[in-house]
């Protein structure tokens, strides 16, 4: 059976399709394989660029994750990639603080909203990494107010930024990756359009 495709999220039947994504033993091997692939990408540099701007790489895998997944299982990928991430790589010297871990399921979260079931167009995925930026901006400087005492403002100011300037670069990359990738998860079975 072809799998439904969905306008957008609000529907019981999108929801229940989700949720039956968790005993698809091929999208678990997949979130598994997404996990893995978020922890190398964590050891790749990061990309400086000349405005200032640095283009690390998770964000492509945690999107591949909400787009083949679903919400509801990328939100268990989001708890389970955090962790394990953290716990695998040390943490790049920062101790482990439950906030970040909420960031990234929420993260996953919107990706999922926007790609899952979904058609792939350029304006939902720039919505999508809009959005992730947005509550990386909000989140992230909550987070580092919380734990370094620093001013929100000047925190969350410098983030947004940051994020505003990066917007174009990661929306580019994540659409050509996903449009790259459509044929081969069509032919795996992982997604139908």
């Amino acid at each position: 059976m072809t799998p439904v495709r969905y306008a957008h999220p609000f529907s019981a039947a999108y929801w229940r399709d989700a949720a039956a994504e968790i005993r698809d033993l091929r999208k678990l091997v997949f979130a598994a394989l997404m996990i893995a692939l978020c922890i190398v990408l964590g050891y790749l540099p990061a990309v400086t660029l000349p405005y200032g701007g640095r283009v690390t790489w998770g964000f492509l895998a945690r999107a591949l994750c909400g787009y083949v997944c679903g919400p509801v299982l990328g939100v268990l990928f989001g708890f389970a990639e955090d962790i394990l991430s953290f716990f695998l790589t040390g943490g790049g010297g920062y101790p482990f603080f439950f906030g970040y871990t909420l960031t990234t399921m929420l993260g996953v979260l919107i990706y999922a909203l926007f790609l899952y079931r979904a058609d792939l167009t350029v304006w939902r995925v720039v919505a999508a990494k809009l959005l992730t930026n947005v509550e990386n901006v909000v989140l992230g400087a909550l987070w580092m107010s919380i734990l370094s005492g620093k001013a929100y403002l000047v925190t969350a100011s410098a983030s947004a930024i940051k994020n505003l300037v990066m917007l174009p670069v990661q929306a580019a990359l994540l659409y050509g990756l996903l449009t790259l990738l459509l044929p081969p998860l069509k032919r795996a079975g992982l997604i139908s359009r």
